[in-house]
């Protein structure tokens, strides 16, 4: 009987990794393999007019953050890339907290709504995803420029004498990557709320505990898990957004995205691309690891 049923075992194992392995495969050639030639391209020296020489060089890694002064040769730290990753980190964390600022409340209120209503306002926080994300973009761009909706709204009722300057500056970056990342914060919190036993809430209230007392000590540590998600799912493609920087901040006000196709393009140095790519993706991973740590925390308290 045990010699039968190790049997049963190993087939079903072998069972399972011949279903998995069309999914492997896809894994391998379409994930990995891509990866795995950015960063071998990132150890070679660049070509004459794009491409890569296969001479193996770390000058593209050094200049992720140093270069070389042209004139003396002296080493120092590249103050455009160091002022471009600062600027993707700053309005990354600034989209994530304006999604959440917005988000939260949103997600409250469709959860809060009886059950028949529910399913037609999450159908409006999820019909943007229907919608090109350039068209989105290009929406948001006809609201702020000079002669759009708002400023002219603004000047006929008198508000204001001349065009307000929102385009092509930091804010209109995180004015475009709020809209086009808000349902991503949405969902996720709209998830742990859905799962909320709001008697909880009574009880606080029945306690005699303000509204902000409520919110900081019931709802917000049960519903903590869908906020982490949701910042997670906002705060990763900020970091690597290119659409939205590019049309929203004119070429003027660059991002990790904008700065990776710059050398793949113009540049033509696309081991410099390939490391960035790199980074980018190490900043991710590191943001990521943050979450699952953060999560599994979550679940040790309430478990």
């Amino acid at each position: 009987m045990a010699e039968l049923s190790n049997t049963v075992v190993k087939r079903a194992a072998r069972t399972r990794w011949l279903l998995l392995t069309p999914a492997l495969i896809i894994l391998i050639f379409a994930a990995s393999g891509p990866l795995l030639i950015t960063l071998v391209y990132s150890f070679l020296t660049p070509g004459d007019y794009g491409g890569v020489v296969w001479d193996f060089s770390t000058d593209a890694w050094f200049g992720v953050l140093m270069q070389r002064d042209i004139f003396d040769d002296t080493m120092g730290w590249s103050d455009a890339h160091l002022s471009i990753f600062w600027r993707s980190l700053k309005l990354s964390i600034l989209t994530t907290i304006a999604c959440l600022f917005f988000g939260f409340p949103t997600a409250y209120f469709i959860a809060t709504r009886p059950k028949k209503q529910r399913e037609f306002w999450m159908l409006l926080i999820i019909i943007p995803f229907w919608t090109n994300l350039l068209i989105r973009t290009f929406a948001i761009l006809e609201l702020i420029r000079n002669e759009g909706t708002v400023n002219s709204i603004l000047m006929g009722l008198g508000i204001i004498d001349e065009p307000i300057q929102m385009l092509f500056t930091e804010f209109s970056i995180i004015l475009g990557m709020v809209y086009v990342y808000l349902p991503l914060m949405v969902l996720p919190i709209y998830a742990s709320l859905e799962r909320l036993d709001f008697r909880l809430v009574e009880a606080g209230y029945d306690l005699y505990a303000t509204r902000l007392h409520v919110l900081r000590r019931v709802i917000l540590p049960l519903v903590k898990p869908g906020v982490i998600a949701g910042s997670i799912l906002v705060l990763v493609p900020s970091l690597g957004a290119y659409v939205t920087p590019r049309v929203m901040g004119g070429g003027n006000q660059l991002m990790i995205g904008n700065l990776i196709e710059l050398q793949f393009g113009q540049g033509r140095n696309w081991p410099l691309g390939a490391a960035l790519s790199i980074t980018l993706l190490a900043i991710v991973m590191v943001a990521l690891l943050a979450y699952v740590r953060a999560a599994g925390n979550e679940e040790v308290q309430h478990g």
